[in-house]
C-alpha cells in the first residue's frame, strides 16, 4: 500500500532531481523509495539481500579450531604489498 509523504527541499535540489528523473525515465517517488530502501538495507542485511551464490557457499569451509583467519589474511596482505 502506498502512503503519501511530504518533503521540504531546496528548490534547486528539486529541479535537479526532476531533471535527473526525466532523463532516467523514473518518477521522483520511485527514486526516493529506492534511496530509502538502499540506505535502510545497509544497516540490517537480510537473507534476501545476500546473493544466492554466497548463501550456497556459506559454511562450506570448516577450519581447524584455533586458526585465526584475520591474522593469516593480515600476513598474506603484508607479504603481498611488501614486495
Amino acid at each position: 500500500m502506498n502512503t503519501k509523504l511530504t518533503l521540504r527541499l531546496d528548490k534547486k535540489t528539486i529541479e535537479r532531481a526532476k531533471k535527473y528523473a526525466r532523463k532516467n525515465k523514473k518518477s521522483l517517488s520511485v527514486m526516493v523509495e529506492n534511496y530509502f530502501n538502499l540506505i535502510s538495507e545497509r544497516d540490517v542485511p537480510s537473507e534476501d539481500s545476500i546473493s544466492p551464490n554466497v548463501l550456497e557457499l556459506s559454511g562450506i569451509i570448516s577450519l581447524q579450531e584455533g586458526i585465526n583467519i584475520k591474522e593469516i589474511y593480515g600476513k598474506h596482505i603484508e607479504e603481498k604489498y611488501s614486495r
